[in-house]
Formats: C-alpha cells, sequence, structure tokens
C-alpha cells in the first residue's frame, strides 16, 4: 500500500512536557453540576483524540518493525535460493543474532508487554488512518476531530458512511463514536429496501425525522419477509410518525411472538396454527398480550425442567448425605429433616413471610418418570 502523507502531532520537545491544553474544572469549584461535567467531558475528548494520534503512530512503528523482519526473512530466502552461500550465511549469522538479542518483531513486542492482538488492533489503525489518508476522505487536521473510538467505528463502516462522516469532520464538526453510529444508522435505514418510497420522500423535506427510521428498521429485519411486507404497507398507506411508531411496536411484539413460539414444545404445530393465531391477534388488537403470553410459556416450561433437575439432583444429594451420615451426627440428620419438604413428591415452598396477610403456601406435586410409568 502506498504510504499516505502522515499528519504531524502538536508535541514538543521529547524531554519537555506536553501541552495538550487540558483544563479540568476543581472539584470545589462553584460551576452547577452540568456546567462541570461539560467541562470535563470537554477534557476527556482531548485526552480521547491525543490518544488516538498515539496508538496511530504506534501502529505505525510496529508495522515498520514487522515489515523489516519480513523483509529481512524474504532476503534471506532469496539468497538462499540464488546460492549465495557466503550471503545466506551472513544473513542467518544476523538473523540469529538478531532473535538473541530481541530485535524479532515477537521479541519486540516481549520487551514492550505488548501481546501480538494488541499490535496488529494498532497496525490495523494505522492502515486504516493512511488509507483514508491516501483516498482522500480525510486531510491532516481532520484527524484531530475524531476520538478514538469514533476513528475505529468510521474505519470499519461502509464507504458511504465515511464519506458522510469525512464530510462532518471537514465542516469542523467534532466527531464522536455517537454520531458515527447515528450517521450509520440512518444511512442503512434510509437505504433499506423495507423503508417505502413515500416515507423516503418525507424524510428528504424534513418532514420525517431519519430517527425514527432506525428502530423500524432494526426491529423490521428480525421478521420473515411476508410481515416485513404486511408492516411495509401499512407505513407506506399512511407515511406519519404516528404510524412510524405504531409498527416499529408491532415489529418487536411479532419478533418476540415468533421467537418464543418456536420454543414452546407445548405448542404442536398440528394442533395450532400458529401463523393463523399470529393474524388473529393482529386483527382483534391483542398482538401484545399474545406475545407475552408465548413468552411467558417458554419461561414456565424452561423453569419446569430447571425444577425437575434440581429436585432430581437434590433427591440423590439428599440419599448420599443420609447414607454417609449416622447417629453421631444428629445436626447433620436434622438438616436432612428440615430439607425434606422439598425432596417430598409435593415440594412445599412458603410464599411471602410467615403469619403475613399475603403470604400462602405453594405446593407442587412432582412425578418422576418411574411413578408417571407405574400411574400408567
Amino acid at each position: 500500500m502506498t504510504t499516505a502523507e502522515q499528519f504531524t502531532v502538536d508535541i514538543s520537545e521529547s524531554d519537555q512536557s506536553v501541552d495538550l491544553g487540558i483544563a479540568v474544572p476543581a472539584v470545589d469549584s462553584d460551576l452547577s453540576d452540568y456546567e462541570f461535567h461539560q467541562r470535563v467531558e470537554v477534557a476527556w475528548q482531548v485526552c480521547d483524540r491525543f490518544d488516538l494520534q498515539t496508538d496511530i503512530w504506534r501502529g505505525r512503528i510496529l508495522r515498520a518493525v514487522r515489515d523489516r523482519e519480513k523483509r529481512g526473512a524474504h532476503n534471506s530466502a532469496d539468497s538462499l535460493s540464488n546460492g549465495d552461500t557466503k550471503t545466506s550465511r551472513s544473513n542467518a549469522s544476523s538473523n540469529a543474532s538478531s532473535s538473541k538479542s530481541g530485535s524479532g518483531f515477537l521479541n519486540w513486542l516481549k520487551d514492550r508487554d505488548l501481546s501480538k492482538s494488541q499490535a496488529y488492533v494498532l497496525i490495523d489503525l494505522a492502515n486504516s488512518a493512511d488509507q483514508m489518508l491516501e483516498d482522500g476522505l480525510i486531510e491532516t487536521q481532520d484527524v484531530n476531530r475524531f476520538s478514538k473510538r469514533a476513528f475505529l467505528e468510521t474505519a470499519q463502516a461502509s464507504p458511504e458512511v465515511q464519506q458522510i462522516v469525512s464530510d462532518a469532520a471537514r465542516r469542523g464538526d467534532q466527531i464522536t463514536r455517537k454520531e458515527v453510529r447515528s450517521l450509520s444508522d440512518e444511512w442503512t435505514a434510509m437505504n433499506s429496501s423495507l423503508v417505502p418510497e413515500s416515507v423516503r420522500a418525507k424524510v428528504s423535506d424534513q418532514t420525517i425525522p431519519t430517527r425514527y427510521l432506525t428502530p423500524m428498521v432494526r426491529e423490521m429485519e428480525k421478521l420473515p419477509p411476508s410481515h416485513q411486507q404486511t408492516l411495509k404497507n401499512e407505513v407506506d398507506e399512511n407515511p406519519d410518525v404516528d404510524t412510524l411508531k405504531q409498527v416499529t411496536a408491532e415489529a418487536k411484539y411479532l419478533s418476540r411472538y415468533i421467537e418464543a413460539a418456536t420454543q414452546v414444545q407445548t405448542l404442536d404445530p398440528e394442533q395450532v396454527d400458529l401463523e393463523l393465531a399470529l393474524d388473529e391477534a393482529m386483527r382483534v388488537g391483542c398482538l401484545n398480550s399474545t406475545a407475552d403470553l408465548v413468552n411467558q410459556a417458554t419461561q414456565l416450561e424452561q423453569a419446569a425442567v430447571k425444577l425437575y433437575t434440581a429436585w432430581k439432583r437434590m433427591n440423590k444429594l439428599s440419599d448420599r448425605v443420609f447414607v454417609d451420615s449416622g447417629e453421631s451426627t444428629p445436626n447433620l440428620r436434622s438438616l436432612l429433616a428440615v430439607l425434606s419438604p422439598l425432596c417430598s413428591e409435593v415440594v412445599e415452598v412458603q410464599l411471602g413471610e410467615t403469619n403475613s396477610a399475603t403470604s400462602r403456601q405453594i405446593r407442587l406435586r412432582i412425578l418422576s418418570d418411574e411413578m408417571s410409568v407405574e400411574e400408567g
């Protein structure tokens, strides 16, 4: 890759301190909490931007050390293939000496307490910075407008989002991670096939804010194509903010219903048509309650399985402790006696405080596989 023009960092002489222009408000200042946190946030962003520049330069340094070693290994291999015995011996001796002195890439990292994964994260960051500079997406001075996390988010975003973010940086905007994600979500939503043209037109003339599109698209993407089309038609017929909110909520309940329904063992497809039941719930306006009902069924089944597993385990442990104990362990036997209601066929649990007006005794009857067979 062609090396892009490298930006400079405002650092003074190496033996002097670096003036970052950070002003941290005093703890006992008369500032309001809002003003105090605003100033702290500004100071934090300065540190974040300086940290970004430092890591980019570290990535470039690491890349140079790594590539230098690769070049040495490549030259050594070429010498061997060309039969240059004298040169190959010299290179081999040099490489061995290099390894012993710790100047190899991995040893270089070890000397600086850096892992290989950390090194390649920094190298990737440097590569991203150089590529964005080379492509003209950002200028040298634009880097100072990014926080470290914002720059990483931008580097991983699609080219279209990178262009939008770089345009904002050129305008002088301070780019935060939140802003990059917001721009990315908005671009994705605006270009999603789930958004009808009637809505895009209203977003373009600012009749509908873009912030309502992202959650709707995110929820609709979880649904099967048939339900996506139904909701899309609904939005197309009434392209307004209230409809977007309603469709977002419906998509959320639909995805919850579909996900939960596939996990409920009691719902036998031969006995109930889940798709028709869903359509009827939507028609009569009880989709939310139906989705919660199916979700609760999933949790109840899972709780029943956990209860039975714990009950079986407790019975085995109780039998083991009873066999291992004896008359010399009266307190241990008392423990077993107190816990016995939880090991019996009917499990009894007190709900609420004893003698309270709202307290009640819960009794659950558990039948083991052996009991079920005998009753059958």
